[in-house]
């Protein structure tokens, strides 16, 4: 009696998840879950059929989930037994769920829950010592930061803050090259024959300060020829040339170049020693050439007066083409703006040293 009671208790066949949680141990992929629940499944309708076509009348209680509990009706009608209190528990709470894989092709739309010992939750990788990993990643140092965006506005200020200081710089330097200078000079042809001041401003090329000393030669008639005037007045400027010291200027170059680029010539000194600084300016209403002409500072009071007039020579080219081997014209170089002059050593042809005095 007590056997045929225990009888009615247990399940004759097995539900559908008891036969995943069985045939799906270890699996991790969806994939595999649902090949192996469209197996079970096919399994128990297989099973069905069979039972049907034996003339069983009883249904098949695995399709539904549930047990197939012999004397059912009495149970039912005395009330639900303890272990039917015990299923309908542990259905509604089937515990925590490890994994689930939901199926949105199913029907019915239910979901299957898989075991904890059927499938092992794959650990995330917000977790554990990965998750501390991706969160400490810096960014690359060696990326340079993206270049800010620049308005129209703000190219349109740069523009006129440049062209603004482009103007003033203009304007500084026309000031220089408009400062006037005087140059004492002499005429050399083996002897230093005095030729006076000249007055010039620093933007002048060099060939119009030969010009204006051929006018001053023309004038003194400087030369052993007696019609020494007429002579002078027949000598161009490329048949003159300026030896500053001992370096030939060529006829290009402006005085405000060497000014400006602080050209140091043999010795250590300043080829041309003037400033490079603007002068104060007055302001002037008058545009009249007399008037303006008649308030020119004196010769005297302008900066390079109190130079050495040996300094600067004019020299007929002629001349020099055949004494350019006799000293002191074999000591003469031209102008190299490449040339460092304060660590260069001069030697004749015979290898000898020259010595210049300071």
């Amino acid at each position: 009696m007590s056997n045929q009671q225990a009888s009615r208790f247990t399940p004759q066949n097995k539900t559908t998840n008891e036969r995943l949680s069985t045939n799906t141990v270890g699996l991790v992929a969806l994939s595999d879950f649902r090949k192996r629940r469209a197996e079970v499944r096919e399994q128990q309708e297989r099973e069905a059929r069979e039972a049907a076509l034996s003339g069983t009348s009883k249904p098949d209680r695995s399709l539904t989930g549930t047990p197939d509990n012999a004397g059912s009706d009495s149970a039912g009608s005395a009330g639900p037994g303890p272990l039917k209190k015990k299923l309908k528990k542990k259905t509604k709470n089937p515990g925590k769920k490890l994994l689930s894989f939901d199926d949105d092709d199913d029907d019915g739309g239910d979901s299957e829950n898989v075991s904890a010992s059927a499938v092992s939750e794959p650990p995330s990788d917000r977790d554990g010592p990965q998750g501390e990993k991706k969160s400490k990643i810096k960014a690359n140092a060696a990326v340079g930061l993206a270049p800010k965006a620049v308005t129209k506005a703000a190219l349109r200020k740069e523009a006129a803050e440049r062209e603004a200081l482009r103007r003033e710089f203009v304007a500084l330097q026309e000031s220089v090259k408009a400062t006037e200078i005087a140059i004492p000079f002499v005429f050399y042809d083996g002897a230093n024959i005095p030729g006076g001041t000249v007055r010039m401003k620093k933007g002048d090329f060099i060939w119009v300060f030969l010009d204006k000393s051929r006018k001053v030669g023309a004038e003194l008639g400087v030369g052993e020829q007696a019609n020494a005037q007429r002579a002078w007045a027949r000598v161009g400027v490329d048949d003159l040339m300026l030896v500053r010291g001992t370096v030939i200027i060529p006829h290009h170059y402006d005085f405000y170049y060497f000014v400006v680029n602080n050209s140091i010539g043999p010795g250590g000194k300043r080829l041309f020693d003037y400033s490079a600084e603007a002068p104060i300016q007055t302001s002037s209403t008058d545009s009249d050439d007399d008037l303006s002409s008649a308030r020119q500072p004196d010769v005297s009071t302008l900066e390079g007066f109190g130079e050495d007039p040996t300094l600067t020579k004019v020299v007929d080219r002629r001349w020099y083409e055949r004494h350019k081997h006799i000293y002191p014209a074999s000591t003469w170089q031209e102008f190299d703006p490449e040339m460092d002059y304060s660590t260069q050593i001069r030697k004749d042809t015979g290898g000898n040293t020259f010595f210049f005095s300071k």
